[in-house]
């Protein structure tokens, strides 16, 4: 146990001591403290899960992204189903995307689409997504966490974390986790219990509780003077050698706080022309779309949560679901007419992605992080009478990069009018089993014993998208 405080004895409105506003080791999930925690996760190592060195990072489009304005354009479609913004060329002879997506059109080598991806969704659900439509109804994030425990065991990173646009900026107010609905063990706890929900660096989570990091708002608005406590800390203890006294676990606990998780959080430490290129706050106003009931909750900081979400999986994190809110699309007055929020929104993805996709490639880490993209649902392939596309389930976009997986394909392709898969369908449970086997060794996992055999069935039970593996 270690206390982290403030010299001035007063205490907030909430009854916290400003003198702790940081305790390691406090009381976690069923007594356990953070060293000990860390403990179990290096004890249950020992086991020989059979999991690859990889990392996933999940970006999830809300609402639902087009997916004619997306990857599969249609343009010799009739003119009520084509793509609003046109179709460009990509590197792929013969293969076009929508018009927004300029970046990504030129370097279709580096990831592969599924056009006859199809979630099932037509109301605004995330669970049958992101949880793979899995009978425990757990998201993929968590059933990744109860194999592998939720603390990396090497940084004490946390292995499932939600990074929102609040992450970038604690100052919006957005509440851009979910619009509707439930996502269990992302907002609630689900079948797999409580401590397997994900870490919300924007502010909630199990292991944030655990630290005990209650700060008051007007003393550490700005988090820098957190990170700078720590530093000042870590100096401390260094100098007077206790951490060298200290347990294996009570030390890695230490530097769960004053090193990996602090640092791994501040993307303000990337290199300034890195940031540049992820940054997509200056593409729009973000202000002028929120103006629309149905994109209050849109952000123009998606390029930066990428980029969280690359320095969360090089500093142990198993699992990223990065939130991108107001894919709505209906034209109703809720939202633009004519879908012109497309424009804005899809530059924005074709930026960060391509961003995202080119610095992993730069850093060697293609085959290390597995990147999903998808939102919860499709568009209607007719356009309706305000210029819009409503709530469809029969196709959905889906681009997978890296992973260890097979990239430069288009797998799959739609009807004539972008209507329904004209090959092989694939929907949530096979987009799963192509995470997990990317993740794990399946075979093994299946023969592995002390594991639970409910999460294992669950998982070796997926179907893939063949393609891919």
């Amino acid at each position: 146990m270690f206390t982290l405080g403030d010299r001035r004895p007063n205490k907030t409105c909430a009854g916290y001591s400003r003198r702790d506003f940081l305790r390691v080791g406090a009381l976690g999930v069923g007594g356990l403290t953070l060293p000990n925690m860390l403990a179990a996760k290096a004890a249950a190592s020992q086991l020989g899960i059979p999991v690859h060195d990889r990392a996933v990072v999940l970006l999830f489009l809300q609402g639902g992204p087009p997916h004619i304005e997306f990857f599969d354009p249609k343009m010799t479609a009739p003119a009520e189903f084509r793509s609003i913004t046109g179709e460009i060329k990509t590197k792929s002879p013969g293969v076009t995307f929508g018009g927004t997506f300029p970046r990504l059109a030129s370097m279709t080598d580096k990831f592969s689409i599924v056009r006859s991806y199809a979630s099932g969704n037509s109301g605004h659900t995330y669970l049958k997504t992101t949880s793979g439509d899995n009978p425990l109804k757990a998201a993929m994030s968590a059933m990744y966490a109860k194999l592998v425990g939720i603390n990396d065991r090497d940084s004490g990173m946390p292995t499932n974390v939600l990074v929102k646009p609040e992450a970038i900026d604690p100052k919006l107010k957005l509440n851009s986790n979910f619009e509707t609905g439930a996502l269990p063990t992302l907002t609630d706890p689900g079948p797999l219990g409580a401590s397997y929900r994900a870490f919300d660096p924007a502010g909630g989570g199990q292991l944030k509780e655990n630290l005990e990091m209650r700060v008051s708002a007007d003393r550490f608005e700005d988090r820098r003077g957190l990170l700078g406590q720590l530093d000042a800390l870590r100096r401390d203890i260094d100098a007077s050698g206790a951490a060298e006294s200290a347990g294996k676990y009570h030390q890695q606990a230490f530097e769960t706080v004053t090193g990996g998780v602090a640092d791994a959080f501040d993307w303000t430490k990337e290199d300034p022309q890195t940031i540049a290129r992820y940054d997509t706050r200056p593409l729009f106003d973000e202000k002028k779309l929120q103006r629309w009931h149905d994109m209050k909750r849109a952000s123009n900081k998606l390029g930066l949560q990428m980029l969280m979400a690359r320095r969360l999986c090089e500093a142990g994190c198993g699992f990223v679901t990065v939130s991108d809110c107001g894919w709505d699309y209906h034209a109703n007055n809720n939202s633009p007419k004519n879908m012109a929020g497309i424009y804005p929104m899809g530059g924005q993805v074709d930026h960060a992605v391509s961003a995202f996709i080119e610095d992993c490639h730069a850093r060697g880490l293609s085959d290390k992080i597995l990147l999903v993209v998808t939102g919860e649902m499709g568009r209607t392939p007719r356009i309706n009478k305000n210029g819009g596309r409503d709530h469809y389930g029969n196709l959905t976009s889906l681009l997978v990069a890296g992973g260890g997986l097979k990239m430069g394909q288009v797998i799959g392709q739609s009807d004539r009018t972008a209507s329904e898969p004209a090959t092989d369908r694939y929907n949530p449970h096979h987009l799963m089993g192509t995470v997990m086997h990317s993740l794990f060794d399946v075979g093994e996992l299946r023969i592995t014993p002390g594991l639970p055999r409910d999460v294992v069935d669950a998982i070796t039970e997926a179907p893939v998208i063949p393609a891919l593996v």
